[in-house]
């Protein structure tokens, strides 16, 4: 398709005032005025004709296989060599549907007898997929007064899932001796209550676990050691509500919850636990029973890509008491959830009081960064000091709840996103090292 420029409209408009003044000085010159008109398009012709030819234009992509919530991929765009004689400049521009950030339009010129190729970032938010519908190319003749543009379509369909790049980060530092010197078991001695071994007492032991029987008998101080217990059910509960869609970070919570909780069960199920996923906000979503190995990390993986963003309020009453009658035995129960006041935090409150009675709960929410500088900011309006205000009512109302949960016995984690997987890891190592499991 070809247009004219607006440099073409601007110099045959410019030329009407001309013409106008040259028929009113003389009427037998309106021939000029009309021969004026007519150069203007001839031009215009002759720049189409020796500008590049779209018969020529070949143009390839290569779309992502997939992208990762919060990172950004690259579309590749490559134009074939092309015998036309004189370098061309094009603007290239993704037509896309989708949850996807708004690209810009990217140049490349284009010399004789080469290729050009230009990566255009592409930078997803949310689960689920984005399409790429087609490609806009554009350039101009060398006079600039002639404009192509070319659609090449692509219905390209890319999957958008959780950042699992970061489990594998994450993975690797945690068992840095294992990558240093090989695979071998971890030995990881705690308060549980399988016994490992017998060792001479030194100061800074527990002298509770010294063994007074063996110790008369051997006639020196002799302590118990024990392995951390293995083969516990981990269950990673999901809110699905409306306020898990919430964005920090231009990310929203629910993402940020699924990308802490992959990274802990490929962590724990290298551990040798069973790993379980739960959906829930009004209904039950998903439920998949806690399994054992690393090569079930996947199935996790896939279930938690399933967990769609939900508009509706989250029943605690119902989806936590379902989730404690399908759990038969004691669990680490990891739940993954948001409330604003003590007002809707008080259902919340009474479920997880059920739910810690047989299993050990964590609750984990994301503290939002965009809150807590609405506080610590210069008050220079009475605006900014209502919003302070409000915003120191927010945080006071969410520590009297986290509060209330630890003096019952839970463990709570308000952390931002940048922490949460680190302090989650740190908690489940603890939990684990006490044998509260």
């Amino acid at each position: 398709m070809m247009t004219p420029t607006a440099r073409a409209a601007f110099i045959f408009a410019g030329g009407v005032p001309f013409a106008l003044i040259l028929v009113a000085a003389n009427p037998d010159l309106w021939s000029l005025s009309f021969d004026f008109g007519v150069l203007v398009l001839v031009a215009i012709a002759i720049d189409a004709m020796i500008a590049f030819p779209p018969r020529r234009l070949a143009v390839s992509t290569k779309p992502p296989e997939r992208l990762y919530v919060g990172e950004s991929g690259t579309f590749r765009v490559e134009i074939a060599p092309s015998p036309f004689a004189r370098p061309t400049r094009f603007d290239v521009r993704l037509e896309q549907c989708g949850a996807l950030d708004e690209t810009a339009t990217q140049r490349l010129m284009l010399e004789p007898g080469t290729s050009a190729a230009v990566t255009i970032p592409l930078t997803a938010r949310r689960r689920g997929h984005v399409f790429i519908d087609a490609v806009w190319v554009r350039w101009h003749g060398p006079l600039s007064l002639a404009r192509f543009w070319r659609r090449i379509p692509v219905d390209a369909t890319i999957d958008v899932v959780s950042n699992v790049r970061g489990v594998q980060n994450a993975a690797l530092q945690f068992f840095s001796r294992d990558a240093i010197f090989g695979i071998k078991v971890q030995r990881q001695r705690g308060d549980g209550s399988e016994f490992d071994a017998l060792r001479e007492y030194m100061p800074g032991l527990d002298p509770r676990r010294v063994d007074w029987k063996r110790s008369a008998r051997h006639r020196k101080l002799l302590v118990k050691e024990f392995d951390t217990e293995r083969n516990h059910q981990v269950v990673l509960a999901f809110d699905t509500g409306y306020l898990m869609r919430e964005p920090i970070n231009n990310v929203a919570r629910l993402d940020h919850a699924i990308n802490a909780g992959l990274v802990l069960a490929w962590i724990a199920m290298r551990s040798g636990d069973l790993v379980g996923t739960y959906g829930f906000d009004a209904v039950v979503r998903s439920y998949h029973t806690p399994a054992r190995g690393l090569t079930r990390f996947a199935h996790v993986q896939r279930a938690t890509a399933e967990l769609e963003y939900n508009a509706e309020e989250t029943n605690f009453t119902l989806g936590l008491a379902e989730l404690n009658i399908r759990l038969k035995r004691r669990a680490l129960v990891i739940l993954f959830t948001e409330f604003v006041d003590t007002v809707t935090a008080e259902l919340l409150v009474e479920s997880l009081e059920r739910v810690n009675n047989r299993h050990v709960v964590v609750l984990v929410t994301m503290r939002d960064t965009d809150l807590q500088r609405t506080i610590d900011a210069e008050p220079k309006s009475f605006e900014a000091v209502a919003e302070s205000v409000i915003a120191q009512d927010i945080q006071r109302d969410r520590s009297v709840v986290f509060e209330r949960l630890e003096r019952m016995g839970l463990h709570c984690l308000d952390v931002s996103t940048v922490g949460v997987t680190v302090a989650l890891i740190n908690r489940y190592l603890l939990i684990k090292q006490r044998g509260l499991i």
